[in-house]
C-alpha cells in the first residue's frame, strides 16, 4: 500500500507567508496531502465534475474578475456555497486581492480557510508546486553517506565498517560538503530527481570508528555541509575480490534504483593503498563530462577503432 505523507495547513501558511482572513479555523488540523495546485476557474462557472478537492485551491485577477461580472451577489454565495461543500484545504487569493465578504463569511460557516499572499499568481503557483512535491514526495531511508563533490551529489554506499565515514571526511578535508552520514533520506522530487538529506538529529555529524562522533559544521566551518543535494551518482564500496571482473573501461553506465528512478553507479573496489577520496572526486568530474557530452571511454575506444581500419 502507498504511504501518504502530508503538512498542516499551518505549516503551509507559514511558510508561503500567507494572510489568514478566517483565523477562528484550526488550520493544525487541515492537512494537504496533494502536492498539485487548482484554479478554480471552472468550478466558478458550476461545473464540478472532474474536481480535485485535496488541491490547494488558487485564485488569481482572472478568477476575481470573473466573481465581479459573471454573476450576481446571490449566484455568487451559492457557488461558493457549493465550492466550499467539498473537503478543499483552502482558498488562496494572490496579488494581494482582498476576497469579498460574503467568500469569508462562506468559508467560515463551511470550515474553509482563505487566504491571501502578495505574490503573483504565476510565482505563487510555481513557489507552491516546487514546496509541496518536496514535502509531500516518496521517500525511503538508507545506509549511506551523501557527499556534494564539485556540484555533483555523490552517494557512498558499502558495508557498514568498509569506509564510507572515512571517505567523507577526507573529501570535506578537500573542499567538499557532508550532506548526511550514516543515514541518507531519499525524496522522489520527480521522475529524474532525487533528493537526499540528514535526519535532523544526526544533521552535520560524522562516526569515525575508534574516535567516536564528530561534528563536522563547529570542526570544519559551516561550508562544509550542506542540508540536502540532488543524487547525481552511486559509489558502491566492497572488500576487493581478486577473482571478480571489475569494468576497466566504463563504456557502459550501470544503475541502481531508488523510488522507481535509476541513478548511475560505480564499484569501486577498497584495498590497502587506494586513495578513496580521489578516486571519488574522478568519478564525480568523468559523470559531469558524460553528462555534458564527453565519454573518455568512448574516445578511447574511437581511436582504437580508427587505427584499426587505417
Amino acid at each position: 500500500m502507498k504511504e501518504e505523507y502530508s503538512i498542516s495547513l499551518t505549516q503551509f501558511i507559514n511558510k508561503m507567508n500567507l494572510k489568514n482572513h478566517t483565523p477562528d479555523i484550526d488550520t493544525d488540523k487541515i492537512m494537504i496531502i496533494d502536492p498539485d495546485i487548482n484554479r478554480p476557474a471552472l468550478q466558478l462557472a458550476g461545473f464540478f465534475e472532474h474536481f480535485d478537492t485535496a488541491r490547494v485551491q488558487i485564485c488569481g485577477n482572472v478568477e476575481h474578475a470573473y466573481i465581479a461580472d459573471m454573476h450576481t451577489k446571490e449566484e455568487n454565495k451559492e457557488i461558493f456555497d457549493k465550492l466550499f461543500s467539498f473537503p478543499i484545504p483552502c482558498l488562496v487569493f494572490c496579488r494581494n486581492i482582498e476576497p469579498y465578504d460574503f467568500i469569508i463569511e462562506e468559508g467560515l460557516e463551511h470550515g474553509i480557510p482563505v487566504l491571501t499572499s502578495s505574490a503573483t499568481t504565476s510565482s505563487f503557483v510555481h513557489e507552491t508546486v516546487r514546496y509541496l512535491h518536496e514535502e509531500l514526495a516518496p521517500r525511503i531511508s538508507i545506509h549511506a553517506v551523501l557527499v556534494d563533490v564539485f556540484g555533483e551529489g555523490v552517494l557512498i554506499m558499502g558495508d557498514s565498517g568498509i569506509g564510507k565515514s572515512e571517505a567523507a571526511l577526507e573529501l570535506i578535508k578537500r573542499g567538499h560538503r557532508l550532506v548526511a552520514d550514516d543515514v541518507v533520506e531519499l525524496r522522489k522530487i520527480s521522475d529524474e530527481q532525487l533528493i537526499g538529506q540528514s535526519p535532523e538529529i544526526t544533521r552535520h555529524f560524522i562516526e569515525l570508528r575508534g574516535i567516536g562522533i564528530i561534528d563536522v559544521k563547529t570542526m570544519f566551518g559551516v561550508e562544509c555541509v550542506k542540508l540536502s543535494q540532488q543524487v547525481d551518482l552511486v559509489i558502491k564500496l566492497e572488500e576487493w575480490d581478486k577473482d571478480a571482473n571489475y569494468d576497466r573501461l566504463g563504456l557502459t553506465d550501470n544503475h541502481v534504483e531508488f523510488l522507481g528512478t535509476k541513478v548511475t553507479s560505480h564499484s569501486i573496489p577498497i584495498r590497502p593503498g587506494r586513495n578513496l577520496a580521489i578516486i571519488v572526486e574522478s568519478a564525480a568530474v568523468n559523470h559531469r563530462q558524460k553528462k555534458m557530452g564527453y565519454n573518455a571511454a568512448q574516445e578511447i575506444y574511437n581511436r582504437v577503432t580508427s587505427g584499426l581500419y587505417k
